[in-house]
C-alpha cells in the first residue's frame, strides 16, 4: 500500500499539546524489549533533536515574526514528541549501555541505507562510516565488560557482531578530507535526501551524547574512550551532513525535515512490535503529517514554489531496522583499509593523514587501543560476538 503524507490530514495543530500525564510514558524494559526497538527510539530521538535545532537556526534567519510564531507552535510540539521519545528509554540502563545501543543504531541503520542508496557516491560515503562506527561498537563492548563486568550480547541480542572494524586510530584524519561532495537537490532520487537527512541527524545525536555523557565517567580510560570517539563523531557529523545541497533553501530544508519525519514515524509504525511504543509512533506521524502541511504552506509563500517539486509523491518502502551481517562482513573484506583524501577514498595512507596521526597521537597510542590492551590485562582475551564465523580480515582474528 502506498501512502502519501502529502494527501493526509493529521491532527489540527491546537490540538496537539499533551499534559503532564499524557506525556509521562512508561519506558521500555532493557531485559525484555526488543533492540531493535530501542534502535527505534533511539533514531526518533536524533530526528527529533535536528527537527528543533533546525526551526531554531531558521528562527534566527528570518525576520518575519509571523513566520517565528508558527515555528515556535510546530517546534514546541516537536520538543514534547522529543521528550515523549527519548524518555521511553529506561533509567536503569547505564550510560554505556545506551552507548552500545547508540553504536547498534550506527551500524544497522547506517548498513541498512548504505545497501538501499540508489546513488553509488552516496553509497560510498555510507559504506565508508559505517566500518568505523562498527569499530565503535567492539571498543565500547570491551569497556562495557572491563567496567561493568557485563557482557555486550545482551543489548544486541545477536542481531549485530562485536568485532573490530576500521580500527579507530586510523579514523582520525585531517578535516579537510571529512568533507564530501553533495548531492544536486534537483536531480537526486528524493530516497537519497531523506538517507542523507536521516544519517546525519542520528549521528549528530551520538556526537551529542558522548560530548555530554563522556565526562560523568569516573574511570580514566572510560573518560579518555569517550574523548576519542566523541571526536571521530564529529567528523562523522562533517562527512554526512556534506552531502546536503548548501543550495536548498530555508523553505526546502524544512519541508524535507518534516517529509522525513513522516517518513520514519511510518515506517516505525509499520514494524513496531511494542504495542506501547507503536501506539507512540502512530500518534506522533498523525501529528507530524500536519507540520508538513505547514511547511508546505511556508514553503508555497515564501519560496514560490510547490513542495511538490521537491519530495517524493509517496513515502518509499519503509526504512527497516534488521541484521546486516553478511553486508558488513563483505565491506570489512573489501574496504577496511580505506581512508579519505579530499572527497574521495584512497588506499594509501597520504602525508595530510600521516601529519594528523602524528599531531593527535604524539607518538602514543589512544584510548581505543589502551582499551584493548585493559581488557586483555583483566580477561586474558578480548571481547567479541561473531556468529557468523572467524573475522574476513585474518589480521583481525583473534589471536
Amino acid at each position: 500500500m502506498t501512502f502519501n503524507p502529502l494527501e493526509q490530514r493529521g491532527i489540527p495543530l491546537d490540538r496537539q499539546i499533551r499534559n503532564w500525564r499524557e506525556l509521562n510514558v512508561t519506558p521500555i524494559d532493557p531485559d525484555h524489549c526488543d533492540p531493535y526497538t530501542r534502535c527505534r527510539i533511539i533514531t526518533m530521538n536524533g530526528i527529533e533533536v535536528e527537527a528543533i535545532m533546525f526551526s531554531h537556526q531558521l528562527a534566527r534567519n528570518t525576520v518575519d515574526p509571523e513566520v517565528k510564531r508558527q515555528l515556535a507552535q510546530t517546534r514546541y510540539i516537536e520538543a514534547q514528541q522529543q521528550k515523549v521519545v527519548n524518555w521511553l528509554l529506561p533509567g536503569v540502563s547505564s550510560v554505556l549501555e545506551t552507548t552500545i545501543a547508540y553504536e547498534q543504531v550506527a551500524v544497522d541503520l547506517t548498513a541498512w541505507v548504505a545497501r538501499m542508496e540508489p546513488d553509488p557516491y552516496l553509497k560510498q560515503a555510507y559504506q565508508f562510516g559505517v566500518l568505523e562506527d562498527f569499530d565503535h561498537l567492539y571498543r565500547y563492548a570491551n569497556l562495557y565488560e572491563m567496567i561493568e563486568h557485563r557482557k555486550a550480547e545482551s543489548i544486541v541480542d545477536g542481531l549485530t557482531e562485536v568485532m573490530p572494524g576500521r580500527p579507530t586510530k586510523f579514523h582520525h584524519r585531517h578535516p579537510a578530507d571529512n568533507v564530501r561532495d553533495p548531492y544536486a537537490k534537483d536531480e537526486t532520487n528524493p530516497l537519497s535526501k531523506l538517507h542523507a537527512l536521516t544519517i546525519m541527524s542520528a549521528e549528530q545525536q551520538t556526537m551529542n551524547f558522548y560530548m555530554n555523557t563522556g565526562p560523568t565517567y569516573m574511570e580514566p580510560i572510560a573518560r579518555q574512550l569517550y574523548q576519542e570517539i566523541g571526536l571521530i563523531e564529529e567528523e562523522h557529523v562533517t562527512h554526512y551532513e556534506s552531502l546536503v545541497d548548501p543550495g536548498e533553501t530555508w523553505w526546502e530544508q524544512l519541508v524535507n525535515h518534516e517529509y522525513n519525519e513522516c517518513y520514519l514515524y511510518y515506517s516505525f509504525m509499520e514494524q513496531e512490535s511494542d504495542p506501547k511504543v507503536k501506539a507512540i509512533w502512530e500518534l506522533h506521524l498523525n501529528q507530524e503529517l500536519e507540520h508538513l502541511h505547514i511547511a508546505c504552506d511556508l514553503m508555497r509563500r515564501h519560496d514560490g514554489r510547490d513542495p511538490e517539486s521537491v519530495l517524493a509523491p509517496q513515502l518509499p518502502d519503509v526504512l527497516t531496522f534488521e541484521p546486516n551481517k553478511a553486508y558488513l562482513r563483505d565491506l570489512l573484506d573489501t574496504q577496511i583499509d580505506l581512508t579519505t583524501l579530499g572527497a574521495g577514498y584512497v588506499r594509501e595512507a597520504h602525508e595530510r593523514f600521516e601529519k594528523m596521526q602524528e599531531q593527535i597521537h604524539g607518538g602514543e597510542e589512544p584510548p581505543s587501543e589502551r582499551v584493548m590492551t585493559q581488557h586483555d590485562d583483566m580477561f586474558g582475551r578480548e571481547y567479541r560476538v561473531e556468529t557468523e564465523g572467524e573475522h574476513p580480515d585474518p589480521a583481525l582474528r583473534e589471536k
